[in-house]
């Protein structure tokens, strides 16, 4: 396996993106303003990063030609999701510089894996227990009882792979219908808000963090990001050095999404982790000194990061479906910016873009404020 010594990528050099979705295309539009070339490994030449790199390697990402070729070519590998073979992760990390490193991918694509780190390092979840066998379906009723989420351990997203219990029977149905592949079953947090932070490390242990913000969903999928959040200030600051406690134990270099419930009592449980930009982050690239794709480039070349400092308060939308077929209403309001992914077929679900608004500069929302401008939007 290749060693991390630290190394400063000069521009001018590849940064190999796995991944050619939206997250991929914002990191090779940040990667170009400060002079680096990236090379997108994905499944199709028409996805959204493939759209604007200097080179595309299009194959399935576990196809050995075409990864000797992408590791052959880049001087740093990053990726854009986690849902990436591990084998494929482990080969790349042994013949190239990855970063962030194969632990972070392998712990943040396996639920069971992911939650025993965070308890492990005394971060609080919501109760959980591993499903992998009829006897472990019973214990899980007994221990977490109902109501609760039952999820598949790998690959689930927006949803996916997910069901609400509330009867033994629905918790049946539910590993049924996943093919009885390993799953959690977590208990029901009646949680006040959820949010989440993006932290920032580079090779040399610096550290930045973005302000806490605010998501709301709709189907699974995130809705709206309230930038700042709309929480006490030792809740925000609890949660952001929750954060940072997580990138040190993974030795990251790169960014940490880390999306936590705030409960009534004003505790904080950590639900999910992404090592990678974050789609709660869109707001960054409007509302702050350093966006988070840019401080991804600047971790993972190991430049020195960026402040996060925002600049203006700020309500991101995500456009879903046909919703992006409004860009021309959306580009009426000065105040917001669009920004659309270059996705051919709109399809039900699909982020097709976002949009963001910005608002001026302040410490906590003017009562009402957020639910006005929401009401708006609508």
């Amino acid at each position: 396996m290749t060693t991390d010594s630290g190394a400063v990528l000069p521009p001018g050099s590849v940064i190999g993106i796995m991944g050619g979705g939206q997250l991929g295309r914002m990191i090779t539009l940040a990667a170009a303003r400060l002079g680096y070339r990236c090379a997108v490994f994905c499944e199709s030449e028409t996805d959204p990063a493939a759209q604007v790199c200097n080179t595309v390697i299009a194959a399935p990402y576990g196809d050995p030609p075409a990864l000797r070729r992408f590791a052959a070519i880049a001087d740093v590998v990053t990726f854009e999701f986690e849902n990436l073979p591990r084998d494929a992760a482990t080969w790349l990390s042994e013949h190239t510089l990855v970063r962030p490193n194969v632990r972070c991918l392998e712990i943040s694509q396996d639920r069971v894996l992911e939650k025993t780190f965070l308890n492990d390092l005394g971060v609080a979840t919501a109760p959980w227990t591993e499903i992998n066998d009829a006897a472990a379906l019973d214990r899980a009723w007994d221990t977490i009882g109902s109501p609760a989420v039952f999820k598949t351990a790998q690959l689930g997203y927006d949803g996916k792979g997910q069901a609400m219990i509330r009867t033994r029977e629905q918790l049946d149905e539910a590993w049924d219908g996943v093919d009885r592949v390993k799953a959690v079953v977590e208990g029901f947090i009646d949680f006040t808000c959820e949010v989440s932070v993006i932290v920032a490390r580079a090779p040399n242990g610096q550290i930045q963090c973005y302000d806490v913000v605010e998501n709301q969903h709709a189907n699974h999928i995130l809705d709206v990001t309230i930038a700042p959040a709309r929480i006490a200030r030792k809740t925000a600051k609890e949660a952001r050095e929750i954060a940072v406690s997580m990138a040190e134990a993974l030795d990251l270099t790169g960014l940490l999404a880390v999306e936590m419930f705030v409960t009534g009592d004003g505790k904080v449980l950590v639900n999910e982790i992404a090592p990678r930009p974050h789609n709660s982050g869109h707001w960054t690239l409007d509302a702050c000194v350093t966006d988070q794709f840019e401080q991804m480039v600047r971790a993972v070349c190991g430049l020195p990061l960026g402040t996060p400092a925002r600049l203006s308060n700020a309500l991101m939308r995500n456009l879903i479906g046909d919703q992006a077929s409004r860009w021309h209403d959306i580009l009426r309001t000065p105040e917001t910016k669009l920004h659309l992914y270059g996705k051919a077929e709109t399809r039900p679900g699909r982020k097709m873009g976002h949009m963001t608004r910005l608002y001026p500069l302040a410490d906590h929302w003017a009562p009402d404020s957020v639910d006005a401008a929401l009401k708006h939007w609508n």
